[in-house]
């Protein structure tokens, strides 16, 4: 682990009641970068990020966040130090529409960041922009799923939490999805991204860990992954 780490997870251990899920597992993110963390179906991928946000108990290790200790605060302490989450399951408000959902997430901008505001936000996904009134429950899944990040940023996070953004998208919004999660690392935003979609992943993040059976069995460039046959095989084919 290096010591200027945005997030820093080490040695984490965590289970849900008696069953044991994660294992020692220790992986970082840095100001500015986008990371992914790889693996089949129950790999652990999404216990990793619940286990981040204190939404699963922690029996070992630590987890920081901008220089403080998270590891057992609750989860809207821990967004209020700037950690945003979007979680696999879209959870906006499908009676609000577009515009009154992002109202919803609104939080004031840490000292010295800029502020996510609608409008910025319509630029960086304009599918919103076209249906601000729009009930989120007549929107599609990945007009949902644009919303419920877009919802997120309206929170001014320093870093955001990504659950298989792409599952379940139309290949066109992959590549809009892709396009926006980029434009917002851009802004300054670090990105932990979990992920079975190879491609997808490479296309955002320079980094990647492989989680397998909660346990991280790779750490490397994602260029470096995409060009080993037999890591792929080994870990991430189904």
């Amino acid at each position: 682990m290096t010591g200027d780490a945005l997030l820093a997870v080490s040695d984490l251990t965590a289970a849900y009641g008696e069953a044991e899920v994660l294992f020692g597992l220790s992986l970082e993110l840095h100001a500015g970068e986008a990371v992914a963390v790889i693996g089949r179906n129950g790999a652990g991928k999404t216990s990793t990020l619940k286990r981040i946000m204190g939404l699963l108990p922690a029996r070992a290790g630590t987890v920081r966040f901008a220089g403080h200790d998270i590891t057992r605060l609750a989860p809207y302490r821990i967004a209020r130090l700037g950690l945003g989450y979007v979680p696999e399951e879209r959870r906006i408000f499908t009676d609000l529409t577009v515009y009154e959902n992002l109202e919803v997430g609104r939080r004031a901008p840490q000292a010295g960041r800029s502020a996510w505001t609608p409008e910025r936000l319509f630029a960086l996904f304009p599918n919103l922009a076209a249906m601000q009134g729009r009930r989120a429950s007549a929107m599609s899944g990945g007009e949902q799923q644009m919303l419920t990040i877009a919802r997120t940023l309206m929170g001014n996070p320093r870093a955001i939490l990504l659950d298989e953004p792409s599952e379940g998208l139309a290949p066109v919004i992959v590549e809009q999805m892709a396009a926006a999660i980029n434009d917002m690392k851009q802004s300054g935003v670090a990105v932990l991204l979990c992920e079975q979609n190879l491609q997808f992943a490479t296309a955002i993040c320079e980094r990647a860990y492989i989680i397998e059976r909660g346990e991280i069995r790779y750490c490397g460039t994602t260029a470096e992954l995409a060009a080993d046959a037999g890591l792929r095989e080994q870990y991430l084919t189904v």
